[in-house]
């Protein structure tokens, strides 16, 4: 169930980064570098989506081999840096401002940070710049979307009615 590499998506990740790093390092410069983080849910949508259709005209998807895959692709990282910013928040932070890191990795590791976030001032207030995790916020979504978008894929395949060649929406494959 693998996707055939593309050279222009990864051209499309480094225009991403790029602009990331962009707005970070140079936000008067680069205003709209954050849009980066969009281009990267939408090729994630397109490469998982090719998976899940991928497997299913072959009939051979699991979701257990798909969320597999995914933690074998993220949680390494993910461990790396949960356990840096504890050990480091250990030594340099305060026990409130522990207790709040510690808040930060809890709904990181359970990918839910985003929903923390949202509780909370915002992504661009002026607190955003003593969180360590803050760009977490963006491994929550794609997660989520990881959790409902193949299930929904799965019920639109398995609802189709034309087997035709010819690519349709997904919300064609719900309606039929």
């Amino acid at each position: 169930m693998s996707v055939t590499y593309r050279s222009d998506i990864d051209g499309l990740r480094g225009v991403a980064v790029l602009s990331v790093i962009g707005f970070h390092a140079f936000p008067n410069y680069v205003p709209g570098g954050f849009v980066g983080v969009d281009i990267f849910f939408v090729i994630s949508g397109f490469l998982i989506s090719s998976v899940i259709f991928d497997g299913q005209e072959k009939g051979n998807f699991s979701f257990a081999d798909f969320y597999a895959r995914r933690i074998r692709r993220i949680f390494p990282a993910l461990i790396i840096v949960l356990a840096t910013c504890t050990i480091f928040g250990w030594y340099i932070l305060t026990p409130t401002d522990y207790a709040l890191l510690g808040k930060s990795i809890a709904a990181s590791a359970a990918f839910v940070y985003n929903f923390v976030l949202l509780q909370e001032q915002g992504y661009f207030d002026l607190a955003s710049e003593l969180k360590p995790l803050l760009h977490l916020w963006s491994l929550g979504v794609e997660e989520q979307f990881y959790i409902v978008w193949p299930i929904l894929m799965v019920f639109a395949w398995r609802k189709k009615v034309d087997r035709s060649p010819l690519p349709k929406s997904f919300f064609y494959y719900l309606l039929v």
